[in-house]
């Protein structure tokens, strides 16, 4: 067992490393007032920065996910480290010599195992690049890379290095630095092998994959000899230090070119990254055998400070693998504020052979914005369909419509729906830009996730028992909102004087809370047994919805709604029932108006050629609900 970390050293530490160096290696952060910096908070999704750093106290907070701590705790956070790892790294940075409570100064025994297995892989780095520079046995590995425009120096700058062809030399290496077998396997660097460990990489072109912060975490490894029965690229495998979802190769070197210049180029391969970085475009990045996906956008975008302004553009082959990666790319497109676009190349060269082909300044310029990324997703769409048919054309119009629909900017929006009438060859171009709009505005009000369903019951049973079409997080509640305002002041009630508005309540679905934070509440009172419960066993009520909350954010947010203060309008003496009635029907008369203007939206696109059978459904529907509604308003919480 380690020993306790002396707490002189801690504070030591503390005091040492300044809170905004070591976070801004993981975020952009800029001037907040007040001596404060603010960033995108890195623990959640958010669109503009509550993250803030207080360089004087050595603390941060997020206001919007309330995580905070010091340098130390954040550290522990950002990359999962016990407080004892998260000390010893502070430690190494700021070069103090720790000492232990047992057994004196830090043996290396002692050490925690994510902070072996990082030192385990940057003496395996320096040791590959000692073997690219100087073994006989490497020269294929220089030849491939003189052959690719790579000479020595960049070689060095990358961190480029070589494993060579025996079975353990890399693991007998280790075993003399003091590695234990365990941890060369934990480390991904050897494999189980007849006789013990063997190395994982043999005979290959070696490239160090650091984290965000500088450490190598990992190696993509390239095949070089045609005896070799493996992939031509092989990378370590999932580790308690290394994800390849999470990480990007490049982000060390590109991070403060990101930040700085509110742009990053995603490129597909370790070579095109250091073609683009040779050439001048330093904020290229790549993923480490993985599609781009939703881990390497958090990563991006607490970088870019993302906003409009901002610029990715993701480069990929122009064949047809390359179009599927562009498409893929798109699907998370919407999780960007920052515009994103795709740079192919004329003759379809990736950034590497572009540079050797043509110099630099081509791969500058390919990388310059060219072809947004939706109007590649919507041309890779249309060309599928036989568009001289009207059934072409409107199978067409169904797939490339949700994506016009996902253009952020409302302006931007239009202009390409008129665009993509165009490229259908359907004149009516209203009826396009009608479309696009609804698709729109139905994924606003289910937050994101897309069209309204079709069907749903009646009545006031009909949202009984939705479920919740989002989590606790999203945007911050403005509570100038009215609707916002109504749904929490009925959730106060619910938590506060149940007897109020019990049973009622209880028939509430959890779609008819617009906010996701409060649908997640709602849902929680659901699960601890409803406000029924609150009427019955008030003194445990609160204390299971609260064990009912999924999250710590949720639990939080019950918490406060349950000690707020109930806000009275002007004119109304207390809360009593005909307060608690009046918040009961406005929330479930928006509900039932959201629905009603779906249905109408319906039928206009059923028209007067839709199955008769379906739109009688249709209008069936809507008659009862229109009846419901004038029922609530004018017998309100009577006709509930």
């Amino acid at each position: 067992m380690a020993g306790r970390i002396n707490d002189e050293d801690v504070k030591a530490v503390r005091d040492a490393v300044p809170i905004d160096a070591v976070v801004s290696e993981y975020l952009q952060l800029r001037n907040a007032g007040g001596g404060n910096l603010k960033g995108l908070c890195p623990f959640h999704d958010e669109k503009s920065p509550s993250f803030q750093v207080s360089p004087s106290k050595g603390l941060f907070h997020c206001f919007g996910c309330q995580e905070g701590g010091d340098t130390i705790t954040f550290v522990m956070k950002i990359d999962h480290l016990s407080f004892s790892e998260a000390v010893e790294r502070l430690a190494g940075q700021a070069g103090i010599t720790l000492r232990y409570e047992e057994g004196g100064y830090n043996p290396s025994h002692q050490r925690g195992e994510r902070i072996r297995l990082v030192e385990a892989h940057k003496i395996a780095a320096e040791w590959y690049a000692e073997q690219l520079a100087t073994s006989p046995e490497a020269d294929t590995g220089r030849v491939f890379l003189a052959e690719r425009g790579f000479d020595q120096a960049a070689a060095v700058h990358f961190g480029v290095g070589y494993s060579p062809q025996g079975w353990d030399h890399l693991t007998r290496y280790l075993r003399g630095k003091g590695f234990t077998d365990k941890e060369l396997i934990l480390s991904g660097l050897a494999q189980e092998g007849r006789r013990g460990p063997i190395d994982r990489f043999r005979g290959r072109l070696m490239w160090p994959i650091r984290d965000i912060g500088g450490e190598v975490v990992g190696f993509g490894a390239r095949k070089l000899y045609e005896a070799d029965n493996g992939p031509k690229y092989l990378n370590t495998p999932d580790t308690a230090i290394y994800r390849k979802s999470q990480v990007l190769y490049g982000i060390d070197l590109a991070k403060k070119e990101i930040a700085k210049t509110s742009r990053a180029v995603v490129v597909e391969g370790y070579t095109d990254v250091m073609a683009c970085h040779l050439a001048g475009v330093t904020t290229a990045i790549a993923t480490c055998g993985t599609a781009f996906g939703g881990d390497h956008i958090k990563i991006l975008r607490r970088l870019l400070m993302d906003n409009g302004s901002a610029r990715v553009i993701f480069t990929f082959d122009g064949d047809a693998a390359g179009q599927k990666a562009a498409l893929r790319a798109f699907e998370d497109d919407q999780k960007f504020a920052a515009e994103t676009y795709i740079a192919i190349a004329p003759d379809g060269m990736d950034p590497c052979d572009l540079r050797l082909a043509k110099g630099d300044e081509a791969v500058a310029d390919l990388v310059e914005p060219r072809t947004p990324l939706f109007e590649f997703a919507l041309r890779q769409i249309v060309v599928r369909y036989d568009l001289d048919t009207p059934a072409g054309r409107a199978a067409a119009l169904d797939e490339a419509a949700p994506i016009v629909a996902r253009i952020k900017n409302s302006g931007a929006q239009h202009e390409v729906a008129v665009q993509l009438a165009g490229m259908l060859g359907i004149l009516d171009t209203q009826f396009v830009v009608k479309r696009v709009a609804q698709l729109a505005r139905w994924a606003r009000d289910r937050g994101g996730k897309g069209p309204a369903p079709d069907r749903h019951r009646h009545g006031s049973q009909q949202y009984a028992s939705a479920q919740p079409s989002a989590g606790p997080r999203g945007p911050a509640l403005n509570l100038r909102n009215p609707v916002y305002a109504t749904e929490r002041e009925l959730l106060k009630l619910a938590l506060q004087r149940p007897e109020l508005v019990s049973p009622a309540f209880d028939a509430y679905g959890v779609d008819e809370f617009t906010a996701p934070p409060y649908a997640a509440v709602r849902q929680a009172i659901m699960d601890a047994g409803g406000a029924e419960l609150g009427v019955v066993d008030p003194q445990d009520y609160l204390v299971k919805v609260r064990e009912a909350a999924p999250d710590d954010a949720v639990r939080a947010m019950v918490t406060e709604l349950a000690v707020e203060a109930i806000l009275l309008h002007k004119g109304v003496k207390g809360v009593d029932e005909t307060y608690a009635g009046a918040q009961l029907v406005t929330v479930r008369r928006r509900a039932v108006e959201r629905r009603i203007r779906d249905i109408t939206s319906q039928l206009t696109r059923l028209g007067s050629h839709g199955d008769p059978a379906q739109l009688a459904a249709v209008q069936n529907e809507l008659w009862v609900l229109q009846q419901y509604d004038q029922a609530l308003r004018e017998h309100g919480a009577a006709a509930l």
